[in-house]
């Protein structure tokens, strides 16, 4: 099981795309996850079929056409330098991606019921929150959680840890339909950032560790050391933590989606850990953080 759920970084390759995660491939019904490397120059066509998707850049700058119509992403450095803007692009579209510098682009989607338009995301336009205290502080860019961006089923956001620090804590599940619970697959992509002094070896890739577990009654049991390229399926049970090494910032892309009506992240605490949250009352915010906040909207 652990095999099926732990896709590292090159081993899920196809059709152009360094990483394709499909609901037929991870064994679900919703969410799904690509990544494109284009060159300078280059460019990809490819069609949503069943699928909603967001173009998400994690760095450089690329063009999205959709129809005859374009939006200019303007993008970022990388996932540790600033919030990105982005384009959603409805199911059963056929959508053109270019980047004149080359660039490296993610592609959050979900089986979706309705076709909405293909729209701009605004960089300035997205939430950022810090969560959590102490050594569980964390960022987290909200770009297309249900209060900050409309889509039929999609939920995704960012979150960015730093080296040394614990996030996705308490553990929690999202695997059942209750008044506190949506059912929601997830998928965590990874990306590491050095903090060593430059000319000191790394590993390559980075390092840090996520861990999924469940209950006697749905057993589920992961715990893999994740490096940048690699992705975690997590169709039920416990997440968390994930563990940052001190010496590589964290930044996961988290990708949801399910069968519920209502478009929703509920989630429920581990009742073991859970407990956590009331001691950050006491903490402060890792200093570290904000990385970066969104930029100030234009005129």
């Amino acid at each position: 099981m652990a095999e099926q759920l732990y896709v590292p970084a090159g081993s899920a390759a196809g059709e152009g795309f360094d990483l394709v995660v499909t609901p037929e491939s991870a064994g679900w019904g919703f969410s799904s996850l690509r990544v494109l490397t284009l060159p300078a120059g280059g460019s990809h066509t490819f069609a949503t079929g069943e699928d909603e998707l967001i173009v998400l850049p994690l760095q450089g700058a690329a063009e999205v056409e959709v129809e005859g119509e374009t939006f200019a992403l303007t993008g970022r450095t990388s996932v540790f330098d600033g919030v990105s803007d982005f384009a959603y692009v409805g199911r059963d579209s056929t959508l053109t991606v270019r980047s004149r510098e080359g660039a490296t682009l993610s592609f959050p989607a979900a089986r979706a019921t309705r076709r909405l338009p293909f729209r701009y995301g605004p960089a300035a336009g997205v939430p950022v929150e810090l969560r959590g205290a102490g050594q569980c502080s964390r960022q987290v860019n909200n770009f297309a959680t249900p209060a900050a961006f409309e889509t039929d089923k999609l939920i995704a956001c960012e979150v960015i840890t730093p080296g040394g620090n614990w996030s996705s804590y308490p553990p929690h599940r999202h695997d059942r339909t209750s008044e506190v619970e949506s059912d929601l697959e997830e998928v965590y992509y990874f990306e590491f950032r050095a903090r060593a002094p430059e000319g000191t070896p790394l590993v390559p890739g980075g390092v840090g560790y996520q861990r999924v577990y469940g209950e006697q009654e749905r057993p589920i049991d992961v715990l893999e050391e994740v490096s940048s390229g690699d992705a975690i399926l997590i169709p039920h049970g416990w997440h968390g933590p994930s563990i940052a090494s001190p010496a590589y910032d964290m930044y996961y892309l988290n990708v949801m989606a399910g069968p519920e009506a209502e478009r929703a992240w509920k989630i429920c605490d581990d009742p073991a850990h859970g407990w956590v949250r009331s001691t950050w009352e006491e903490q402060s915010v890792d200093p570290r953080l904000p990385f970066y906040s969104a930029p100030e909207p234009t005129a």
